[in-house]
């Protein structure tokens, strides 16, 4: 009997006719049921649904194309982020991923948005062939009332074929995996892999796109809201303490990891969370532990003990990258409508293993639109085979792999929103003081709190700043509860001018990278190091 609740042709918008059932707009009990029903995985202790991704456990950026066509060619930064692939490759690959998917017995639907904003959201139609993905992406973006399904008009399509892989030769691909995005016929094509990951950057990657030409700037952070209304962001790449410094017990979560900036303020592009899990603790974080207790939570490529079923959360065997992803309700101070206003403060998070950058600084306009567009946090020593010393790691925007437009795009309108809403930016080094890693030891977490304590909660104003000689950021002289020879990096060291060679090594580093961008407005590259 037929799992439906619409006609057997109502994906033909999609130009898809399915032999099989069309399981529709299941809630997550029921796709949990289906998933454990056709063995697409297991129930950890607790309840959670664990999947296996192997051999895909993170993202294959290199397999992320983008069509090229008339109508957006001249929009799209062109390059190894933005891969280009013909319409002819395209339509080839649509007509075998329709064919794949309308062969199959069992096809699983979601329709959900993707923003918060009603103004500016996506009207979304997932298609994909396993329960578990479906109950993923149902986690992961906005579900939709009653009355809204019932009026539901996507304006959007992702089709997902995880077991169907390209040809090459054929296709116009890398390999059998296949990220395509067709920004002018509002569709993703997602094959060869299992990883849910992809069914959500994609999107990302399309509101990276879209929202820019409505005004809105597009963000990868995290935000929060506290009690007197008052909206933070948190930009950083991975290891630099997203995640941890937002999830504050004191503040309300908007979200944690893609949101837009528009006119009204700041908006959650999802309706869940997706946290990295390799070692979590309940000490440390007690909120994403929770909902790692949880029925409706899916953990992603964890081992589990074959006992009790209970998860090893420092196993590592199949990925460090192991996942949890459950809707934002999960968490116990979440905000309810994913919407905040225009935000007062922007922290801009980066982990330096050259032990050099101050703990925190307050960023000019034109700082913050420098450090931006550079993204920079560094690799440490011992993370990869032959890495001996830090490496410096820059992801334009924080966020290079899913950015559409040239980074000055998404740099320009920061500046803009700064200007028309007085936002104040920060940097904050979560990484390494008193000497480079190895030498120096890693910024203590409860100082790295009681400053964001002091930037969230005004108790900087009035204290004066002092320029850093090489970065020019502006540090405080002093923050509550943190020792004041902390704060500035060159007293840390042992040896003034052993910091002195370290600081200019990692100047040149920014001036280096800073050279991909070309053409940038002089303001924005003078606010780059001195030394």
């Amino acid at each position: 009997m037929a799992i439906t609740t619409s006609p057997q042709n109502a994906l033909a918008g999609q130009g898809l006719n399915p032999k099989g059932t069309i399981h529709w707009n299941l809630i997550s009990p029921m796709l949990v049921q289906e998933a454990i029903a056709r063995h697409e995985g297991t129930l950890a202790d607790m309840g959670p649904f664990v999947a296996i991704t192997a051999p895909h456990t993170g993202r294959s950026p290199n397999d992320k194309f983008v069509v090229k066509e008339p109508s957006t060619a001249g929009d799209v930064d062109w390059g190894k982020v933005n891969q280009p692939i013909s319409e002819e490759h395209f339509e080839l690959l649509l007509a075998e991923v329709r064919a794949y998917l309308d062969a199959l017995d069992d096809v699983f639907v979601q329709d959900l948005f993707c923003g918060a904003d009603p103004r500016h959201r996506l009207s979304v139609r997932y298609v994909t062939p396993n329960a578990w993905h479906a109950h993923f992406v149902r986690n992961m973006f906005i579900r939709p009332a009653a009355d809204e399904l019932a009026s539901f008009a996507p304006n959007f399509t992702v089709l997902h074929a995880p077991e169907f892989h390209a040809t090459p030769e054929k296709h116009g691909t890398r390999s059998g995996t296949f990220i395509v995005l067709h920004l002018a016929k509002r569709m993703i094509l997602i094959g060869g892999t299992r990883y849910a990951g992809e069914l959500k950057k994609a999107m990302f990657t399309v509101m990276n796109y879209l929202m820019p030409k409505q005004g809105v700037l597009s963000m990868h952070c995290s935000a929060n809201i506290g009690p007197k209304g008052d909206t933070a962001l948190f930009f950083g790449l991975s290891g630099t303490g997203k995640t941890t410094l937002s999830a504050d017990p004191e503040r309300g979560l908007i979200g944690d990891d893609e949101h837009g900036w528009s006119d009204e303020g700041v908006f959650n592009y999802e309706g869940g969370c997706y946290a990295k899990v390799i070692n979590l603790s309940p000490e440390q974080e007690p909120d994403i532990y929770a909902t790692t207790q949880m029925f409706g939570t899916i953990l992603e490529n964890v081992v589990l003990d074959p006992a009790t079923r209970k998860v090893r959360f420092e196993e590592q065997t199949i990925t460090e990258n192991t996942r949890a992803s459950y809707p934002l309700h999960y968490i116990r101070n979440h905000v309810p409508s994913g919407r905040g206003g225009h935000p007062k403060n922007i922290v801009f998070l980066t982990a330096d293993a050259f032990g050099v950058l101050p703990p925190i600084a307050r960023l000019t306009r034109e700082q913050a639109m420098y450090y931006f567009m550079s993204g920079y946090t560094a690799k440490v020593a011992g993370t990869e085979r032959g890495v001996t010393e830090p490496q410096a790691t820059f992801s334009s925007c924080f966020g290079a792999v899913f950015l559409v437009w040239h980074a000055s795009k998404y740099a320009e309108m920061l500046g803009q929103l700064i200007d028309e809403h007085g936002s104040r930016v920060w940097l904050v080094n979560t990484g390494w003081s008193g000497g480079p890693y190895g030498v120096g030891s890693r910024m203590k977490l409860a100082y790295t709190r009681a400053m964001v304590r002091a930037l969230l909660d005004d108790a900087l104003e009035g204290i004066p700043f002092s320029p850093d000689p090489i970065f020019g950021l502006s540090i405080p002289a002093k923050v509550p509860n943190v020792p004041s020879e902390v704060l500035d990096p060159r007293r840390t060291w042992g040896e003034g001018a052993a910091y002195d060679a370290q600081a200019k090594k990692l100047a040149e580093m920014f001036r280096k990278n800073f050279e991909k961008f070309g053409a940038v407005a002089p303001a924005i590259v003078a606010a780059g190091p001195k030394g």
